[in-house]
């Protein structure tokens, strides 16, 4: 199996998460999302139509390094 296309990483240190979106064999950083809402919103600009119903599913959206819509520093 193919390893989900959205990267949510991570906790920083001072707090969010940064998200990566594989394109064309290459990772392209979104930015660091501190929210729930600020991953929709980057995952809406990197054109994903609906991200509100895939954030959960993990074929689109893996979660790394603590639980999904945990934004608190690590």
């Amino acid at each position: 199996m193919a390893a989900a296309p959205i990267v949510v990483h991570r906790p920083s240190p001072t707090g969010g998460r940064r998200v990566t979106v594989r394109r064309a064999g290459r990772d392209e950083i979104l930015g660091l999302a501190h929210s729930d809402h600020d991953l929709v919103v980057f995952l809406e600009g990197a054109g994903i139509l609906d991200p509100e119903l895939i954030v959960d599913d993990p074929v689109w959206v893996e979660w790394r390094g603590s639980r999904a819509h945990q934004w608190d520093a690590a």
